[in-house]
């Protein structure tokens, strides 16, 4: 029976810690915060519940639903509001609905993108170009900005793609790899010769078929929150396996595997040792064995960000807001990168009578308003909301979730470095 230390109590280190518990290896897993979950946490704030940190995961993709499945939680997950309205981008301080059924960043209505007002006729008339632009040649990699601006154009890309886009990572698109983030995008140029042919061959390929048996939404969570996942990991590893506050300071090799040094000047033998770990912690436990790596490791960079958490009596905002969120383009120049309606996104994550929306702030080359402190950092996102929606209202709760480089960025040349 190998004995593995894990090192890092997030959901990659629990994920692999249960595989390998599974599997039948003894396992031991360290994390140096004092809870388990890393960027996934759940907190109960009276009647609120309000994740941290991802408040989803995609439907789609089926690594998280099978881990569900796998560990008798596949129950508790639950769909977005059918009756929650849609997403929005802020253009020029008004908010404008993104257009229906965007599928790789072409609408599946063509008539929608031809009403939207995100577009001048003469961007969408770019946009339309990319069904004649032939595909790129070759298999250098691109940022995801050049790529979007010469298949779609520039205004496609700044009012459309780019707070979509890099609104994922936080990031700037124009130094984002497309083959590291978005490999998908060439994968569909090379394959129909551009992004407006695959969207036809996509509609093409559904028309006429069944729906799919699935009732879940492209985004769903736990009734519970995302902590669920994290909760139920912990006890089928099982609470003797898993201790929390400790964290992996040293790795020396030992005759029959390595020994690892912890923070309290513990020590742990293994025959094995997974790093699940950010990239700059895993950099200083490898330069004594494996310096190559190590510096390719410190390469990598990484983005701050926040989020703040509001609530306010939904009788205290005006009349015919709806949705579930809004995007923020650079161009906007708003401290603010996004907003999520987290009470009509998900239900049972506030009364009824009460409104919680989740605030993002933080991306690459605009860190700083994440450090702000917490009051100035409130009342900047209160006016921001005042002048985007009209809220008004004093928030009856409010707190903020610091996440400082907790977003890497896998910038032009990453696949080199892997």
């Amino acid at each position: 029976m190998p004995r593995v230390l894990v090192a890092g109590g997030g959901v990659a280190g629990l994920a692999a810690a249960w595989t390998l518990h599974r599997a039948g290896a003894d396992v031991e897993l360290v994390e140096i915060a004092p809870r388990l979950g890393g960027k996934l946490n759940t907190e109960r704030c009276g009647d609120l519940l309000i994740d941290t940190g991802p408040d989803s995961f995609l439907s789609s993709k089926p690594a998280a639903v099978r881990l569900a499945t796998e560990l008798g939680i596949a129950d508790q997950i639950i769909n977005t509001r059918k009756d929650g309205g849609g997403t929005f981008i802020l253009r020029r301080g008004k908010l404008q609905p993104l257009p229906e059924g965007i599928t790789l960043l072409v609408p599946a209505s063509f008539r929608a993108i031809a009403r939207s007002p995100l577009l001048s006729p003469l961007g969408k008339a770019r946009m339309a170009l990319d069904y004649v632009i032939p595909a790129r040649k070759g298999n250098d990699d691109e940022s995801v900005g050049a790529f979007v601006r010469r298949r779609l154009g520039r205004e496609a890309f700044e009012r459309l793609a780019e707070p979509l886009l890099s609104g994922i990572y936080a990031g700037d698109a124009d130094a984002l790899s497309l083959a590291c983030t978005f490999p998908r995008l060439r994968e569909v140029e090379r394959t129909h010769g551009g992004m407006v042919r695959g969207a036809l061959a996509q509609r093409r390929a559904t028309t006429g078929n069944t729906p799919s048996s699935s009732s879940r939404t492209p985004f769903v969570s736990f009734a519970g929150g995302m902590s669920t996942l994290i909760d139920a990991l912990a006890c089928a590893i099982g609470p003797q396996r898993t201790r929390t506050g400790l964290g992996v300071v040293a790795l020396d090799r030992s005759p029959n595997g390595w020994r690892a040094t912890l923070s309290d000047d513990s020590c742990v033998s293994a025959d094995g040792v997974i790093l699940a770990v950010p990239a700059f912690a895993s950099a200083e436990l490898l330069a004594p064995h494996a310096p190559d790596l190590s510096a390719a490791l410190r390469e990598i960079p990484w983005v701050s960000t926040a989020t703040i958490s509001l609530a306010f009596p939904r009788a205290a905002l005006p009349d015919g807001l709806s949705g579930r969120g809004f995007v923020v383009p650079r161009a906007e120049r708003r401290v603010l990168t996004a907003v999520t309606w987290t009470s009509q996104k998900f239900p049972g994550r506030a009364p009824d009578d009460i409104a919680l929306l989740r605030g993002f702030v933080g991306r690459a080359g605009n860190e700083e308003p994440a450090a702000l402190p917490e009051d100035t950092l409130v009342d900047l996102v209160c006016t921001e909301l005042r002048e985007i929606l009209g809220i008004r209202a004093t928030p009856t709760f409010a707190r903020v979730y610091r996440w400082p480089r907790a977003l890497p960025q896998y910038t032009l040349g990453h696949t080199e470095r892997l």
